[in-house]
């Protein structure tokens, strides 16, 4: 029996689909979690101090504490300074900061939803990006061309490319 490339299409994307199930679970919790990820959902308030060198600058001290978008001063009592983070004690030189975290895992899942080429598992994500593609050209393999189910899928694919054209333009 001769194996059509259709028979193949549906060979890979089965086992394909099978061997990625855990890989898109976790993309699709991962990336209704980053929906919130400038609320406090899921987040707990996690509390750290660090000894730094005293008389410091809000810049130096930005760096120091690696806070996005930098420390703003909000208002200082004696040599303590006061931030949105935290504080600063200009004379002793400790700071105490404040930062809302995710779970563990769930941070993890996110950093991994996120990865960029400075990842040492950016690879990956290419080669989950590169199956979804797939995915989407090898369904179009799963019925033959002439029956009402394949006909009546590229009606459903035409409405989610329209679909997809007005949510870019939203």
């Amino acid at each position: 029996m001769r194996m059509t490339t259709g028979l193949r299409m549906r060979i890979i994307h089965r086992y394909l689909g099978f061997f990625l199930a855990g890989i898109m679970a976790m993309y699709a919790i991962s990336g209704i979690i980053m929906i919130f990820r400038t609320t406090d959902f899921l987040k707990s308030e996690k509390i750290t101090t660090q000894q730094l060198k005293p008389n410091m600058s809000a810049e130096e001290l930005s760096g120091a504490l690696r806070i996005k978008g930098g420390v703003k001063p909000e208002r200082t009592l004696g040599d303590v300074v006061y931030f949105k983070q935290g504080e600063y004690n200009t004379e002793t030189g400790l700071a105490t900061v404040k930062k809302m975290e995710l779970p563990f895992i769930l941070d993890k899942m996110e950093h991994l939803h996120k990865a960029t080429t400075n990842s040492p598992v950016y690879f990956l994500n290419i080669f989950f990006g590169l199956s979804l593609l797939f995915f989407v050209i090898s369904s179009f393999w799963m019925f033959m061309p002439k029956t009402t189910v394949f006909k009546k899928g590229l009606y459903f694919t035409l409405g989610g490319m329209v679909l997809t054209i007005l949510l870019l333009f939203v």
